[in-house]
């Protein structure tokens, strides 16, 4: 029987949130990783996740399918992580999303190789954003050079080191009043260790192909109820205001200049009008967490673990004891 040691993956964005749980996922199993990043130097760190020899980076840029055919050389399975949520430059959502979603398909064709391509729960080709229209055009890319590839949508991620819950709960640590925008939108935020698990689930051959599977986690919260539940676990009160959209789209023709956690474009606040949680359609056909055997974590048992550092006097707290 053939080992796992025997398989080559190579992963898309290996070194993003989501690409560092995926690489510690597979490196579990025994699979040999080849991270494609733009910049391997910044990629050491998740060569102690395996053995010696098991995991290596390459560098490859998407806007250059030559650099993507040679990361694939010899590989077995494609894994596609590589997304933005705000533009810059040359990164922008379709040649990020869109073009470079077929470039790796298209390699993975050349190759021989299956595909695993993360996209997004609200990828939807008619969206008023162009975030969601570039993951909708990137599915529809990926299958069209690799039919049977398994498509993976996860709503919000939060984790370790996430855009969402470390962003709201540093907002909390410097304002006295925290604007919400889309207050109303549903959310099923899905803990990234489950959705890298589903990943791994589905380099194993334990998806169906041509497939899009939904992950969301165990809880459907609006924006409100996840600012709540963040400030409930850092211990802060404060003061929550609904802005309306119209507002936040003003805003943020100025905010998506800002640095780290006041950053907002307009085309978050367009993707913030749209539920993010699975369909029905994906519950009654088992293409969730649930269905692959994952039992979802929740924001309420795992955000605690990292959190703390943002609860007040949780600094000294942790010095002193």
């Amino acid at each position: 029987m053939a080992s796992n040691l025997d398989t080559l993956i190579t992963v898309f964005g290996g070194s993003g949130f989501l690409g560092r749980n995926v690489v510690r996922a597979l490196a579990k199993r025994d699979y040999r990783i080849r991270i494609a990043v733009r910049r391997p130097e910044l990629a050491g760190h998740l060569q102690p996740m395996g053995r010696v020899g098991q995991i290596h980076a390459v560098q490859t840029n998407l806007r250059y399918p030559a650099s993507v055919e040679a990361a694939m050389r010899d590989s077995a399975i494609a894994i596609n992580l590589v997304g933005v949520l705000s533009e810059s430059g040359g990164q922008t959502f379709d040649a990020v999303q869109a073009r470079g979603a077929e470039t790796v398909a298209r390699a993975a064709a050349t190759a021989g190789a299956r595909m695993v391509h993360v996209s997004a729960i609200g990828a939807d080709e008619n969206s008023p954003s162009r975030y969601a229209r570039a993951k909708a055009a990137g599915e529809k890319a990926v299958l069209a050079a690799v039919p049977s590839a398994t498509l993976i949508r996860p709503s919000l991620m939060f984790g370790p080191d996430d855009q969402l819950t470390n962003r709201f709960a540093a907002l909390a640590r410097m304002l006295p009043v925290l604007p919400v925008v889309g207050a109303d939108t549903k959310m099923q935020p899905a803990y990234v260790g489950d959705v890298a698990t589903a990943v791994a689930e589905a380099v194993d051959g334990k998806t169906r192909p041509g497939t899009i599977y939904e992950l969301g986690g165990p809880e459907v919260l609006t924006m409100r109820e996840i600012m709540e539940t963040i400030l409930a676990i850092t211990e802060r009160k404060r003061m929550l205001v609904s802005l309306p959209f119209e507002l936040a789209r003003m805003q943020a023709l100025f905010l998506q200049f800002a640095p780290g956690p006041f950053k907002l474009t307009p085309d978050q606040v367009a993707m913030l009008q749209s539920d993010n949680v699975v369909s029905d359609a994906a519950k009654a056909a088992g293409l969730t967490l649930e269905g692959l055997g994952i039992t979802p974590e929740s924001m309420q048992a795992i955000a605690p673990q990292y959190l703390w550092r943002f609860r007040a006097a949780g600094q000294f707290q942790r010095k002193s004891a």
